[in-house]
């Protein structure tokens, strides 16, 4: 049977190898899409075609959604939670709408074990032809775009023997979606035009953590002891992560467009500064609870990767960095910071890409249950061989982490997120922001109403 894995090596062909990192690459993809539909499809209004994609919807516009008819394969767990018909958020509105013509929308497909998991998305109208998917082994990821008609006259004859061993009466959906296009025509500069443009686009995404590797390649031989229910949980905020963060990501770019323009009021500005910030924080949360849940399928989460060792970070220098930005993070919620560095700080061992937005997330746990006009003390100083981050808070005892003895202040739900009642706030439970931190090399500790501390190793 034609595999996804098998439709991703027919576009890959002829293609150079890659030698870029996971998270670089997914930034790409994001970019490639937004750039795809933003300026290649809606400007063009009415529209109709096909599109197909793995392991989550591509494509994210409304109007989109709604003029073209789709095929997405899905992750098992996540296909027997919910019906054929239902959205993949609670309260989305389902693609197909009263009145809409019954053919559009998009249709779920289940994933099989051989199809991998790195994203692709075909897409077939009148007068645009393109596929795209991620493909590479680490540290060797790339992103590959093809516009060329036969390598996608190939990629649809994949496509249509897997739906005919699958399920035909998809098979025969795909072959009448075809013929209702009827004559292909296709802008021969479509790749000169759209690379530029995806290059500028990437010039206005910040290098940071917030877009996260989405699906994480299955290990080859996974740990007897992963449970079902980790694996629904896991594939249920993939599917969140990618329903939320996306638009977020999409919304963000566009503010930063705006921000660049010199003739912006005051009051809009502020307010347009006020948009960016909350994207970016929902972004990085969520980009957090997916790498908890991905750790949750290692026989050791607390052990770093071997391709990901840990180095020398100067966290001296990447807190000083970052205070403006948590300045302005807790001021949306009228609290204040004060960081405090002791001078002449050795470097510690971390993973340095990663402990930023790790950072990020602890300073808005630790804040979301401080009433206002609250200071959020963070203080770096020497611990023997070790340095000690500690965060505290002046004006109130608060217990932003629920230690184990405190069970009942969270609840938690499955092994990587925990909800407080009384503040209604979805965050990282105890245990999961402690492998986190161990993952990079930190040590969490916490004791009821006097903070947090993290101990990293100095070198």
């Amino acid at each position: 049977m034609a595999s996804l894995r098998a439709l991703r090596h027919c576009l890959c062909e002829g293609v150079p190898p890659g030698s870029s990192r996971d998270d670089g690459v997914r930034r790409q993809w994001w970019a490639a899409l937004a750039t795809l539909q933003e300026d290649f499809l809606l400007e063009r209004g009415s529209l109709s075609g096909l599109w197909l994609a793995a392991p989550l919807p591509a494509l994210y516009e409304p109007d989109l959604l709604q003029q073209l008819q789709g095929w997405v394969w899905t992750p098992a767990p996540l296909d027997g939670l919910l019906p054929a018909g239902a959205p993949l958020l609670p309260g989305a509105t389902a693609s197909r709408q009263a009145g809409a013509d019954p053919g559009r929308g998009f249709r779920r497909l289940p994933l099989e074990p051989d199809d991998g998991n790195d994203p692709l998305l075909v897409l077939i109208t009148p007068h645009l032809q393109v596929a795209l998917c991620l493909d590479g082994a680490v540290e060797a990821r790339r992103l590959v775009v093809r516009f060329d008609a036969e390598v996608l006259s190939r990629a649809l004859t994949l496509i249509h023997e897997r739906l005919e061993r699958t399920d035909q009466p998809a098979a025969a959906e795909l072959r009448a979606a075809v013929q209702r296009l009827g004559p292909l025509h296709s802008d021969p500069s479509l790749g000169e035009r759209f690379w530029p443009r995806l290059a500028d686009r990437l010039a206005t995404i910040a290098p940071s953590l917030t877009l996260q590797p989405m699906v994480a390649e299955a290990r080859a031989d996974p740990s007897p002891a992963e449970s079902r229910a980790v694996k629904t949980e896991l594939a249920l905020l993939e599917a969140l992560t990618h329903e939320v963060r996306t638009p977020l990501a999409t919304i963000r770019t566009l503010i930063r467009s705006l921000l660049r323009r010199t003739d912006l009021p005051a009051v809009v500005r502020q307010r347009l500064e006020h948009i960016d910030g909350e994207c970016s924080e929902q972004i990085d949360r969520f980009g957090l609870i997916f790498l908890a849940a991905e750790l949750q399928r290692q026989a050791d989460p607390a052990q770093p990767p071997a391709d990901r060792p840990l180095a020398r970070t100067d966290l001296s220098q990447l807190l000083g960095q970052l205070e403006a930005l948590w300045q302005r993070q807790l001021a949306r919620r009228d609290l204040t910071l004060r960081l405090t560095l002791a001078d002449g700080l050795p470097a510690v061992l971390s993973d340095p890409a990663r402990l930023e937005t790790m950072l990020g997330g602890l300073i808005d746990r630790f804040s979301r249950s401080l009433p206002a006009g609250s200071t959020v003390v963070v203080s770096l100083q020497p611990a023997g061989a070790r340095l000690k981050l500690q965060l505290s808070s002046e004006g109130t005892a608060v217990q932003p982490l629920a230690p184990p003895s405190q069970a009942t202040a969270r609840e938690l739900v499955g092994p990587v997120l925990s909800w407080n009642p009384s503040t209604g706030s979805l965050q990282l439970s105890h245990q999961a922001t402690q492998q986190l931190f161990e993952r990079m090399g930190g040590r969490l500790t916490e004791r009821s109403g006097n903070g947090l501390t993290v101990f990293f190793p100095a070198c």
